[in-house]
């Protein structure tokens, strides 16, 4: 790490924090360090992380503030800064909690607490995107603290998910799912009534289902300086999401796609709210009427975000550029073809139906036009290497196993 004037500290221990980590390694050739709750094997394993700091009662605000200070004693070097950067909705929300203490220690691009309840809280955010013409799924919004039953007339099947993501998780219970797909009224309520009981007080989601299989599912990356100017926008379509109850809406293979009126649509939203760092919507296409409806943002990098740093985009150079060098760059509207996954050939050539798209898949992978990052070639973890074998293997399973509509 001497030879650059950073270090960069990563939230958390998952996929999206080892694609970041990756990125730091593959452009500067440093070992970030790691923080979070619980050691996982995608990063535990490694060779590419530097040390990993743990607190199994990290999600905890006092002790993440507690451990990011003793982080930032620990490694503190004269003439270096520490940039800090989140990997999931819970851990930047405190980061922007906590941005006056923890701006004493670190350089980090996030928005304020303010916006990012705005943001986060689906509520708010449908109510804003409404006001800056940027479509959405028909919604309807229930709160957990009436006692009313849900009488609107919908036609299903209806998506019911929560509002507040980071509190819903917070209140857990058997059988929680991260998005409810029901048929009927009553359904409706049985889940309502579910989701009441676990403590949850925060509002519901009643959301037109829009048809379409994993392919209509679209995602859009937008970096925002902390000038708060765009400098990238990408656009990608969702080959294959995960398909089990508790991870629908993470995707495992996204093709680059490049639709330049949409993409500064969504540039121009981000600056009329004034947002900085890293933005990722989540959208599905309505063959009904033809429009693209957003779902949510996510006040970060997703985890299927590598795809950027694959195309010759490095995540972690524009953080690096924008906060340690203050060097802005002009707006770059991604346009070139790739296939990002975490799953294995098999899997994409067997269980992506749609015939085109699978078509695709297969030319791209033909054309060595894809890739994998986790199994980056610069990690040497044999024992890594074992793990990511048997959970390729494992992925055929739960494809197999579990189908999602």
């Amino acid at each position: 790490m001497t030879k650059h004037p950073f270090i960069p500290v990563i939230i958390g221990t998952d996929i999206n924090a080892y694609n970041m980590a990756i990125s730091f390694h593959e452009e500067y050739n440093i070992r970030p360090i790691l923080v979070g709750k619980e050691a996982l094997s995608f990063t535990s394993l490694s060779t590419i992380i530097g040390n990993i700091e743990l607190d199994v009662n990290f999600h905890k605000k006092e002790n993440f503030l507690r451990l990011l200070k003793n982080v930032a004693r620990k490694y503190a070097q004269p003439d270096k800064k520490m940039i800090l950067i989140g990997t999931n909705d819970a851990y930047v929300r405190m980061i922007s909690e906590n941005m006056d203490e923890l701006a004493k220690d670190y350089v980090f691009n996030y928005i304020p607490e303010s916006l990012m309840n705005t943001l986060l809280v689906k509520s708010n955010f449908y109510k804003l995107c409404a006001e800056h013409d940027i479509d959405t799924p028909t919604t309807f919004i229930y709160s957990c603290l009436e006692d009313e039953t849900f009488t609107e007339e919908m036609l299903y099947p209806v998506i019911v998910k929560p509002s507040n993501g980071v509190e819903y998780y917070l209140n857990s219970f058997p059988g929680q799912q991260k998005v409810y797909k029901v048929d009927s009224a009553e359904e409706v309520q049985a889940v309502i009534d579910k989701i009441k009981a676990s403590g949850y007080k925060e509002d519901l989601i009643i959301q037109d289902f829009i048809p379409g299989d994993d392919t209509y599912m679209w995602d859009s990356v937008v970096y925002m300086n902390s000038a708060g100017k765009a400098e990238l926008v990408t656009f990608a379509q969702v080959v294959l999401q995960e398909h089990t109850v508790t991870a629908i809406g993470n995707y495992t293979a996204v093709i680059t796609r490049y639709n330049e009126e949409l993409m500064m649509k969504l540039k121009g939203f981000l600056e009329d709210i004034h947002y900085v760092g890293f933005a990722n919507f989540d959208l599905k296409y309505d063959e009904r009427d033809g429009k693209f409806k957003v779902f949510e943002v996510n006040i970060r990098q997703g985890r299927s975000s590598y795809y950027i740093t694959q195309c010759g985009h490095n995540m972690a150079k524009y953080f690096v550029d924008d906060l340690i060098y203050q060097k802005t760059k002009s707006l770059t509207l991604l346009n070139e073809k790739f296939l990002f996954t975490v799953v294995p050939k098999v899997v994409l050539k067997k269980f992506v139906t749609n015939k085109a798209i699978n078509t695709e898949v297969r030319e791209l992978i033909k054309a060595k036009k894809f890739g994998n990052p986790l199994f980056y070639k610069k990690d040497r973890s044999f024992k890594r290497k074992l793990y990511l074998l048997a959970r390729q293997v494992n992925y055929y399973k739960k494809y197999k196993d579990n189908q999602w509509e």
